[in-house]
């Protein structure tokens, strides 16, 4: 396959996923705000059981 067929190829698959009428669900908000607040709470966590004073 040669650059400009893969180029095309490429804009092809792009301008397939973006026509009129078709959208994705996206994720709820408030899950994807939780689930960074759980993450970063663990992570925080877990800093601070490697940071005691022995």
């Amino acid at each position: 396959m040669t650059l400009p067929e893969t180029v095309h190829t490429l804009a092809l698959l792009a301008s397939s996923g973006a026509q009129e009428g078709e959208h994705g669900t996206s994720p709820n908000p408030y899950v994807t705000g939780i689930g960074a607040f759980l993450a970063l709470m663990a992570l925080l966590w877990i800093t601070t059981r490697f940071n005691r004073d022995r």
